[in-house]
C-alpha cells in the first residue's frame, strides 16, 4: 500500500512535473494541493469549472485547509492547455462524458487514501461532475457540494443547440486577468476562449444523466447552490434535482441566492465576481459539518422568525452537537418568509396554525 507520505509528494511534486509536459497555458493552472502532515478525518475534491482551471478553487481549498482538511483540485482532462486554440484549431476538451466519469472515478478513489471521508464539490461542470460521484458512488462520498452545477442551461433553445449542431463557440467576453485588490496578484487567464459544441454536449449529457439517475436512485447528501443572477444554467432544474435528491437523502440542501446579492455564474473567488466569496466558504463548510435533514433545517429558520436567537433555538431543539459552529451564517440565507408561508398554508389546509405544532 502507497505509503501517505509517498502519495503527498506525488501529488505536491510528481504531478506538477508531470502535467508540465503537456505544456499549460500558465503555471497556475496545475492541479492545486494543500496538503496535511497526515491523513485527515475529512478529505475534499473539487472540480473546477468547464473551460476554466483550478484557480477557481484557490480561496475554498486555502479556506478547508485552515479547517484542518486535505484538499485536492485537479486540472480536468484536456483543459489549461497551452496553445494557439480558435475556431480552426479549437483547445482539446473531451467530447464524451465516460472521459470525465472515468476521471472523477480516479480521483475519487486516489483522495480516499488522503482522509477518511471524501467531500466531493465543484463549480459549473465541475459540480455536474461531483452530482454524478454522488449518484455513482454514494457510499464512498461523504458529502457532496454543487455550485451551480451544470445540468441544462438557462434556456432550452440553448439546450437544442448544444445537442443538435456542431461548431465552435467564443465566449462573449474573452479570457483574461483580473487583479485581485486584497493581494495586488493577477489571477491567472480564465482559461479558453472558446469551444466546440460537442465538448459541451458531453458536460450537457452527463447532466441529464443525472437529473434522470437522482429521481430514482440512492445519492450521497447534497448541497446544490444557485443564484438568481446566474444567466448560464438552469436554478428550475437545480430546483427539481434537489426534491428529488430530498426524497431518497434527507440530509439534502439548497439554496437560491438572492439577486439583490449580484452572484455571478462563476461564484467561487471574488476575482471572478463574488463579493460575498467567504460567505459562501463558511456555508459549505456548516453543510460539511452539520448531521441536519433539510427539515430540521427549515425548522431552525422557522423558528428564528419568531424572535428567537440561532442558539436559543439550538438549545431548546438540543441540536448543539449536530449543528456547526458556522450553521448561523448558512441560515441567513435560508428563505425564511417563504418557510413561513408555507408552514402558515399547511396550517390553514389541516385546519390550525403552524404556532400549534
Amino acid at each position: 500500500m502507497t505509503s501517505y507520505s509517498r502519495l503527498k509528494r506525488a501529488l505536491e511534486h510528481d504531478l506538477k512535473q508531470q502535467e508540465a509536459h503537456h505544456g499549460l497555458m500558465d503555471a497556475a493552472l496545475h492541479t492545486r494541493v494543500w496538503l496535511q502532515a497526515q491523513p485527515t478525518d475529512r478529505v475534499c475534491l473539487f472540480f473546477h469549472g468547464f473551460t476554466a482551471g483550478p484557480y477557481q478553487m484557490e480561496r475554498i481549498g486555502q479556506h478547508f485547509y485552515r479547517a484542518g482538511y486535505n484538499v485536492v483540485a485537479p486540472l480536468l482532462p484536456g483543459h489549461g492547455r497551452a496553445g494557439n486554440w480558435g475556431k480552426d484549431n479549437p483547445p482539446p476538451l473531451p467530447t464524451a462524458p465516460e472521459v470525465y466519469q472515468t476521471f472523477g472515478l480516479q480521483w475519487l478513489n486516489l483522495v480516499s487514501l488522503l482522509g477518511d471521508r471524501v467531500v466531493v464539490g465543484g463549480l459549473s461542470g465541475g459540480g455536474t461532475l461531483a452530482a454524478w460521484l454522488a449518484l455513482e458512488k454514494p457510499a464512498q462520498v461523504d458529502r457532496a457540494v454543487l455550485c451551480a452545477p451544470y445540468l441544462s442551461a438557462s434556456s432550452r433553445v440553448i439546450d437544442l443547440f448544444v445537442k443538435k449542431v456542431d461548431t465552435y463557440f467564443a465566449w462573449a467576453t474573452a479570457p483574461k486577468q483580473i487583479v485581485d485588490p486584497a493581494t495586488a496578484a493577477q489571477a491567472p487567464p480564465l482559461g479558453y476562449s472558446g469551444f466546440t459544441t460537442p465538448a459541451l454536449r458531453a458536460v450537457l449529457e452527463l447532466g441529464q444523466l443525472c437529473q434522470q439517475r437522482v429521481k430514482q436512485s440512492a445519492i450521497a447528501p447534497t448541497f446544490t447552490i444557485s443564484s438568481e443572477s446566474d444567466r448560464a444554467v438552469s436554478n428550475f432544474d437545480h430546483q427539481r434535482f434537489f426534491a428529488a435528491a430530498l426524497s431518497h437523502q434527507p440530509t439534502s440542501w439548497h439554496v437560491l441566492f438572492n439577486k439583490v446579492l449580484d452572484i455571478p455564474h462563476t461564484m467561487m473567488t471574488a476575482q471572478e465576481g463574488n463579493r460575498y466569496q467567504h460567505l459562501l466558504n463558511v456555508m459549505i463548510q456548516a453543510f460539511v459539518e452539520s448531521d441536519l435533514t433539510w427539515a430540521e433545517v427549515e425548522e431552525m429558520a422557522y423558528r428564528m422568525t419568531q424572535n428567537r436567537t440561532f442558539n436559543q433555538v439550538v438549545a431548546e431543539l438540543g441540536w448543539q452537537s449536530k449543528a456547526s459552529k458556522d450553521m448561523p451564517a448558512m441560515v441567513t440565507m435560508v428563505d425564511k418568509w417563504a418557510i413561513a408561508v408555507k408552514r402558515e398554508l399547511d396550517g390553514r389546509r389541516l385546519g390550525r396554525s403552524p404556532r400549534d405544532r
